[in-house]
């Protein structure tokens, strides 16, 4: 497995698709990493040459990825937090943050139900 960036790319995959592998990069980023790079999306990252691989190093150091994008991340939410603004509190709850709705749904943020006593359903029909 080459490592890039702290993380182990699978080598059986082509070049673009592990790219996707590091935190930061997408579809389009990693595309735009190879044509910057000059290596072709449908080569595999076992047959890469070790000049092809300190190009795409080069190539991903001008983009802000993994533990310096997860802290800025990170800080950006903790400010939102200190500041008391409405996302802020959001994220403090564990509530959607951009608008969703929670009467319904919502379950990822929300977590596993809880029941509440002598709540009864209203009935449809």
């Amino acid at each position: 497995m080459a490592r890039i960036v702290g993380v182990d790319i699978p080598n059986e995959k082509r070049v673009v698709v592990s790219l996707t592998y590091i935190y930061g990069i997408g579809d389009t980023t990693a595309k735009k990493i190879c044509k910057g790079a000059k290596v072709s999306e449908d080569i595999r990252v076992k047959d890469l040459t070790d000049d092809q691989l300190a190009a795409l190093r080069n190539e991903i150091g001008k983009y802000h990825v993994e533990g310096d994008l997860r802290r800025e991340t990170a800080l950006n939410i903790k400010r939102l937090s200190e500041i008391g603004c409405y996302r802020g509190i959001r994220h403090r709850h564990g509530l959607p943050v951009h608008g969703q709705r929670t009467r319904t749904n919502a379950r990822t943020r929300k977590g596993k139900r809880k029941t509440i006593a002598n709540k009864k359903v209203a009935s449809q029909g």
